[in-house]
């Protein structure tokens, strides 16, 4: 399936270019004719010597460059399966809109022609060119692709999480819609741990320890996790929390009594209204915008602060011994282990007996510049090159050792829902509560993080960041 949404996305990319370019050509000749006799004056008296000038030449690269990035910042290359004709019409309209303005701040504004008025026609011209190219060839892409899933050329295998007489009966309601859905149900996981009094001989069905089999065995694209009805939420985030591992779209079927896990969505009329958690509340172009901004600012503050961090390598080798960065195993998104950077502000061998220690007030074994460094965060620098590297987010929830976490689970089995997304350098938490000295702590900062990807979005983000900078600044949480 990843091979085949790989095609699928040059397909669409592959499309989107070709459309585009040819939008930008028929455009120049558009604006020859309607400003016919202005360019006359700039010396273009004929099409092909305008639209062989250089400015005209760049822009023709250029632009088509430029647009599929804004193309790919909207999201719509993120589900090039499942997505709805009303959101590709929405979600094409806007994109090419964004496109028009980018053109016309970068180019036209300053164009030299005397009556600007004429930029403002053309801006609409423009944008109905773009529009008119683009979304009919969406489209013809779009609806073959439908057509391929109702003739089950392309089916998403999926995992039936649940071995109840709800999920027997949802089966048989999503096998009854194959031909709009495409979802194939290969098989159950018997989740609840009793018995499974299954009737139909069909399917196969799998024990949780079965799980990672079934999916070498099979192209699994899918769990639905259909809970019996009236079960708890510490059973459900317990499934879930062996589940994230295989970095798989994680649906739920609520029910009236299980709607604490997120929103719930609704991909298309047709479509279940599961409960998405796999990712985070944003939209695909938030998510898209995140991470581009995440590359952007993490690119430039290693770049501008590297003279920084040679003076402080100096310094941190010239006051104790050991490396310079410290590496340190954390769990990240989706529950995957990573190495995340810091610089070392402790002693070399620093834990208890060999096992991890949380730091507490006046802890010995920081270092008189490490306690300078970790007052005003600058020990997290080094995590920028996570961010780089895709283990982390500029913001985003705090990540923890698995030793704490064996921990914390017992105890908030919620904080399962935190490896929805990519963990932080900065979070809702760390402002708000900072640094945990004790596993009650960690469940204490832990309703912060909970909060925060309850209410993701670019501009809470934005806050976050604003209140980070203020905690660096004086030291201090708010």
């Amino acid at each position: 399936m990843a091979n085949s949404i790989v095609r699928q996305q040059l397909k669409y990319a592959a499309s989107d270019f070709v459309t585009s370019a040819a939008g930008v050509f028929l455009y120049n000749v558009t604006r020859f004719f309607l400003n016919h006799d202005i360019v006359s004056v700039q010396g273009f008296g004929s099409l092909s010597s305008f639209l062989s000038a250089p400015m005209v030449v760049a822009g023709q690269f250029i632009f088509p460059v430029a647009m599929m990035v804004v193309y790919w910042l909207s999201g719509y290359y993120n589900d090039v399966f499942r997505r709805s004709l009303l959101q590709e019409f929405v979600v094409t309209l806007m994109s090419t809109f964004v496109n028009m303005l980018m053109i016309f701040f970068v180019a036209l504004i300053n164009d030299t022609v005397a009556e600007h008025y004429h930029n403002y026609e053309l801006l609409f011209v423009l944008w109905g060119i773009l529009f008119i190219l683009l979304y009919p060839s969406r489209l013809a892409i779009t609806i073959g692709v439908k057509r391929r899933i109702a003739r089950s050329d392309i089916e998403f295998e999926t995992l039936m999480i649940g071995c109840s007489d709800r999920a027997f009966k949802f089966v048989k309601k999503i096998s009854d819609l194959k031909h709009l859905l495409g979802y194939k149900v290969i098989g159950y996981v018997n989740s609840e741990g009793s018995e499974c009094n299954r009737t139909d001989g069909m399917l196969p069905v799998y024990s949780m320890d079965e799980l990672a089999e079934a999916c070498k065995q099979h192209d699994i694209s899918d769990f639905i996790v259909v809970p019996p009805q009236g079960s708890d939420a510490a059973g459900l985030l317990k499934i879930l929390n062996m589940l994230f591992p295989f970095n798989k779209p994680i649906k739920v079927l609520p029910d009236e009594a299980n709607l604490l896990l997120s929103r719930v969505k609704l991909v298309s009329m047709y479509d279940e209204p599961f409960i998405d958690v796999s990712s985070g509340n944003m939209s695909n172009c938030e998510t898209n915008i995140k991470r581009f901004v995440d590359c952007i600012l993490s690119g430039l503050v290693l770049l501008v602060l590297s003279p920084f961090f040679a003076v402080l390598a100096i310094l941190i080798k010239c006051m104790s011994k050991g490396p310079v960065i410290y590496k340190q195993e954390r769990i990240g998104r989706h529950g995957r282990p990573f190495t995340m950077y810091k610089f070392r502000t402790m002693r070399v061998n620093a834990e208890c007996d060999g096992k991890p220690c949380l730091t507490k007030d006046d802890d010995e074994r920081i270092v008189p510049l490490g306690k300078f460094m970790r007052k005003y965060r600058i020990d997290e620098l080094p995590q920028f090159w996570n961010v780089l590297k895709g283990d982390m987010s500029i913001v985003g929830p705090r990540p923890e050792r698995k030793y704490f976490i064996d921990q914390i689970v017992p105890k908030a089995p919620y904080y399962t829902l935190l490896h929805q997304v990519r963990p932080g350098i900065t979070s809702l938490g760390m402002v708000k509560y900072g640094y945990a000295k004790n596993v009650d702590e960690m469940v204490e900062r832990l309703k912060f993080d909970l909060l925060y990807i309850e209410n993701m979005s670019l501009l809470n983000d934005l806050k976050i960041i604003i209140y980070t900078v203020k905690t660096v600044i004086t030291g201090k949480g708010i």
